[in-house]
């Protein structure tokens, strides 16, 4: 059985790291593609599915931000990274930017280990608690998000247009909904934008480890802020990586000021609540990613030997793929410079679109057309992309408060 469950382990990671690669093709999809495929794996463990899925999830959380930062492609859980990461790029340091990010997924897993003692200790009570306020809680949030941008009004506007758009989404017949709306309001709309602009990638700069750090202050700061935001957000629906960096940022100021500090946090973030996420399946039987849903389908009630095996997996993938991205991230940043980065955007625009023709159907290219046009709409107007997640908060507010 160890034999069995180490292999799943080195299949997750480098089959996490194709999908962290290339955007559009989501872990969702894969994990999706997996539970329509138990027949073929009937002799094998569940537990063993789970690992693979559990080490794929984790090494892309460290991965995607390879693609935010070289090719301008995010996903739901990256974009935040494209705006500093792309600075730095520009500035020859986008391989500092990369590095900043894995340290922060490496500096999440043994913050990980602790939240998963007291959230099977303490999640249940805090849950019934807080379930039935649940709506207003994102309501709150969702309006603190808007109010915080100067140019309010406009960003109120943004946030109930994609709303708007994502309640409209689910509820047509579109194949694989989020995936045509999210990668035309993260992905397709920044590369068309940066069209526009004529951009010269510089020689990266590669330096030692020893080089790229954080003060201890910015350090320790961005840890307090990032444990608190995802141990806080891991277990409400609706609320996305995206929202925890941004609450993060806000409560401690010189990470919201310090590209590097702000790139750790959001890298802490996105590995955190990943792994919180299937902590979540034992603690209170609630699922709040696709990698998570398949884990429950898999394993049923999942036992606390389950949760050790998982909760293992998610610090030996965690290693495993911040050296991956490392040496990836070394990779891009020797050759981006010799690629046209027009050329580049343009290809990449014909990847997510190819993509999306495979997987979804021709309302979900009209709805690609459409999100598109709303993610150019927001980068225009200069409110944060933050507001476009209310695509999901929306949707997500108005089920709970008519359910």
């Amino acid at each position: 059985m160890i034999i069995w469950l180490v292999v799943a382990l080195l299949v997750g990671v480098l089959l996490g790291t194709f999908t962290g690669l290339f955007p559009g093709i989501h872990i969702n999809l894969v994990a999706a593609t997996l539970l329509a495929s138990l027949g073929y794996f009937s002799r094998v463990e569940p537990i063993v599915l789970v690992v693979f899925i559990v080490a794929m999830a984790i090494t892309h959380t460290f991965v995607d931000f390879i693609p935010s930062v070289f090719l301008g492609a995010p996903e739901e859980d990256s974009f935040l990274a494209v705006l500093p990461g792309h600075q730095l790029l520009i500035e020859g340091r986008g391989f500092e930017a990369i590095v900043m990010t894995l340290y922060g997924g490496l500096a999440a897993l043994p913050i990980v280990l602790v939240f998963s003692f007291a959230y099977v200790l303490f999640l249940p009570g805090i849950y019934e608690i807080v379930r039935i306020a649940i709506p207003y809680l994102l309501i709150l949030v969702s309006l603190y998000l808007v109010l915080a941008e100067e140019e309010w009004i406009l960003s109120g506007a943004i946030f109930l247009l994609a709303g708007f758009l994502g309640m409209f989404v689910f509820n047509l017949p579109v194949k694989e909904p989020l995936l045509p709306m999210l990668t035309g309001l993260f992905g397709v709309s920044g590369l068309i934008v940066s069209l526009k602009s004529k951009v010269q990638i510089p020689n990266q700069k590669i330096k030692s480890l020893k080089e790229v750090k954080l003060s201890r202050k910015d350090f320790w700061s961005s840890i307090a802020a990032g444990a608190f935001s995802a141990g806080v957000c891991s277990f409400l629906p609706g609320i996305g990586s995206g929202h925890a960096a941004v609450m993060g940022s806000e409560i401690s100021g010189s990470v919201k000021e310090n590209q590097r500090s702000f790139l750790f946090l959001v890298g802490m973030i996105n590995t955190m609540m990943m792994a919180l996420s299937f902590v979540t399946i034992y603690a209170i039987g609630k699922t709040r990613s696709g990698a998570a849903v398949a884990v429950s389908e898999l394993l049923g009630e999942m036992t606390s030997s389950d949760l050790a095996v998982i909760v293992a997996m998610v610090l030996a993938s965690g290693v495993l793929a911040f050296f991956a991205g490392l040496q990836l991230a070394k990779l891009f940043s020797s050759r981006i410079s010799k690629l046209s980065y027009r050329g580049l955007s343009w290809s990449v625009i014909g990847l997510l679109l190819v993509v999306n023709l495979f997987l979804t159907n021709a309302l979900g290219i009209l709805v690609l057309i459409t999100s598109s046009a709303l993610g150019v709409f927001c980068i225009q107007s200069r409110v944060r992309r933050i507001q476009l997640m209310g695509v999901l908060l929306v949707p997500t507010i108005l089920y709970y408060l008519m359910g």
